[in-house]
This record gives structure tokens, sequence and C-alpha cells, in this order.
């Protein structure tokens, strides 16, 4: 097993010095993950969170065409409009084509969550081969895509999932996730600053992941001060600046929305209106459901490939948003394709010491001995494809709301 060990780390560390360059596969990856969530989106339509309209596409409707109920967080001024611009451009195109039917005012939307989808997939799979090489870079993208709850919540349009993808597209430019920052391009950087601004101009809370990976690059880099003054003040200045335009203009006041958010959620606790759990409520049962049965292989991962930083910040994430007292399985969505990436590198080392055993052996009797990572994928699938049909097609689904049906009729 050491031998294993071994040879896994010394493929990792080889990798790691690879400049940056795509891998043949993504093209390939990144083809069959838009397949797969575009037939996902058709097929399983329905609607799991409120949510998913009344903050999203019921105010993206109201922006385009002039009616449609806004709830009371956006009489509040807790929201910003950056998340339902996206579907009201949606809308807007579709109504200057004239597509703005029924169906399409219903359908379109979760469609265009699957492209963005399939965005954080490739990226995901580009930042797993970053940071520990195409082996495990596969088999993360079979994790993520096997995962039920990533299956049933991904293609939403929630903004959960819309900062998940930027979370996975952000960490990927940033110098302080690759194994050698000092040489990475310091322009990456600058994109990751970009993208997780905008992370939290569409969910402020996200800022709990990007001032841990703040720190991080603070702790890493040779050039602090101008790190800070040059890029982070500008960049968060003009991101928060278009940002609060952008709320002036579909407010009719000025509005500093992430102001009022942590106000109302941090300050004054409201959130705690629509219940609350134990403070252990992430370790002990949310996160470990998101991760199911993949819960062992992630923790064998994180432990065997020893990239702390990594398993920090899932730690740091689950310990602060623990602290409030109104939790949520979607809350912490962008830690979870962090977590199967670990599960990858956990499955990357069994299909290694698999192919190893079976150079070495000779034997009738061995050769046919099922392989420890066939078994394992039988038991993931076998475990979380039933489990993400049932969420998405039984367990309290309800349908599109038939006011979407009866816009256009």
């Amino acid at each position: 097993m050491k031998d294993d060990m071994k040879g896994i780390n010394e493929t990792v560390r080889t990798k790691r010095s690879i400049p940056d360059t795509p891998p043949s596969p993504v093209s390939l990856s990144s083809w069959s993950a838009i397949f797969v969530k575009a037939k996902q989106a058709s097929q399983f339509s329905g609607e799991k969170d409120r949510d998913e309209h009344w903050q999203a596409l019921e105010v993206a409707h109201r922006i385009v065409f002039g009616y449609g109920h806004l709830t009371w967080e956006w009489r509040k001024g807790i929201r910003s409009y950056f998340h339902p611009l996206v579907f009201a451009v949606l809308y807007k195109v579709l109504a200057l084509f004239g597509l703005d039917t029924p169906w399409f005012m219903a359908h379109s939307p979760r469609l265009l969550q699957a492209l963005f989808s399939a965005v954080g997939d490739l990226y995901f799979y580009k930042l797993s081969n970053a940071i520990f090489g195409n082996s495990v870079a596969k088999w993360a993208l079979f994790s993520q895509l096997a995962n039920w709850f990533m299956f049933f919540c991904f293609n939403r349009t929630l903004s959960n999932s819309l900062e998940t993808v930027l979370t996975l597209v952000g960490l990927y430019y940033w110098p302080c996730m690759r194994a050698s920052p000092s040489k990475a391009p310091l322009v990456l950087r600058k994109w990751g600053l970009a993208i997780a601004a905008l992370a939290c101009a569409i969910r402020p809370t996200s800022a709990v992941t990007w001032v841990y990976i703040g720190l991080l690059e603070l702790a890493v880099t040779r050039d602090r001060l101008k790190f800070l003054v040059l890029e982070v003040v500008p960049i968060g200045a003009l991101v928060l600046g278009l940002s609060c335009l952008l709320d002036r203009l579909m407010y009719g006041s000025w509005v500093i929305v992430p102001l009022n958010f942590l106000k109302f959620n941090f300050l004054s606790s409201g959130g705690d209106y629509y219940g609350t759990h134990k403070w252990h409520w992430y370790f002990s049962q949310g996160f470990t459901v998101m991760l199911f049965t993949f819960l062992p292989f992630s923790i064998a991962g994180s432990i065997k490939s020893k990239c702390w930083k990594l398993s920090g910040l899932i730690a740091w994430v689950l310990i602060v948003y623990s602290v409030q007292g109104h939790k949520e399985f979607r809350f912490v969505l962008p830690m979870l394709p962090i977590a199967l990436m670990f599960s990858g590198y956990s499955l990357s080392v069994m299909a290694k010491a698999d192919s190893d055993s079976r150079r070495k052996g000779s034997s009738d009797s061995h050769m046919k001995r099922p392989s420890k990572v066939g078994f394992a994928i039988f038991f993931l699938l076998a475990t979380n494809i039933p489990m993400a049909l049932y969420m998405s097609l039984v367990h309290q689904v309800c349908e599109i709301p038939p006011q979407l049906y009866q816009i256009h009729s």
C-alpha cells in the first residue's frame, strides 16, 4: 500500500509542475457535461424550493414585462438584482425573437442554468487537474456527476447554484490554489478577484469563502501591498459600485444590499424565523447527507492527498455557517464539489492500485477477482442514482407555478 501511495504522490507532484494548459479530455468532458445537464434540465423541471421562482424568475419577469409579484425581501432591499438580471436578459431575448411562449418562459431558465452548471463542471475538472493531475480530475468529475445532491440542486435557478459555478471558476484562477503559486501568472489573480467579487454581489455570504482564499493568497504572495492596494481595492470597489448602481436603478433609491443583508441575517437573526438547527447540524446531518455514500471516499481522499488548504476551506465555511441558527443544505452547496474532489482522489488511488495488481498478477484466479474501484463505482451509482431520481421526481416536488404558463396565453 505504501508503494501505491508513493506512486500516486509522485504522479501528483509531476503533474503539478506542468504548465496550466488544458488536457486533451477537457473538450470531451465539457460536451459530455453540457449534454447531461441539458438532458437533466429538460426531464426534471419541477420546483423544489420556491426561491427558484420568487427570488429569480418572477423578478426577472417583472423587469422585462412590467408586472410580477415581489416578495418582502425585495421591499426590504436585502436582495440584489444581479441574479434576476441574468434571467431578465434571457426573457428579453425570447421576447425579441417572438419566443416568449409559455413553454419557453417556463423551461428556458432551467436550460440556461444547465449551461452555467456545465461550465462549472468544466472548471471543476480543470481545477482538479491543476491541483492533482488528470487521473484524479477524471474521477473527481465522475464523483461530481454521480453525486445525488449535485444532480438534484445544481441545475436549479437558485442563486446558490450560480454562486457554486462562480466559486469553481474563481478558485481555478487563484494562484494560492496551485501547487506553485509563484509560477502562476498574476493576471489570473485579477480574474479570480473579479469573479469572487461578482459571487459576493450575487450572494453576500459568499464572502465567507473568499475571505479564506484572500488570506491564503496574502500569506503566499510576495507583493502583498500591490495585491491589496492595486487589485483587491479597485476590483472590489468597481464590482460593488456597479452592483449599487444596478440596485439604485431597480429599487429607485440608493440601497446597499450587502449591508442590509448583513443586518437582517447576522445582526438581527431574521433568518431564524424560517427555522433553526443545532450548531453541529452541517457536520452531523446537512453536509454529510449531501455527500451521502461519497462521504468515506471524501474523508479518505482528504487524508491521503494532504491538501490541507482545501480541507481547511471546507472546515472554515462549515464552521462559520454553523454560527447562524437558520441552516439549509443549499447554503453550503459551493463546498460540495471541493469535497467530491477528494472523493476523486480516493478513487484514483484505488484505480491505480487495481492497475498495478493486474500488471503484477499472473494467475487466472487473481485476474478474475473483481477490482476495488469497480465495486466502488457500482456501490456509488447504486446508492446515488435512486436517491437522485426519488428526490427529483417524488419527494416534496411542486409543479412549476401555473402563472408561468398563463403569462402569454
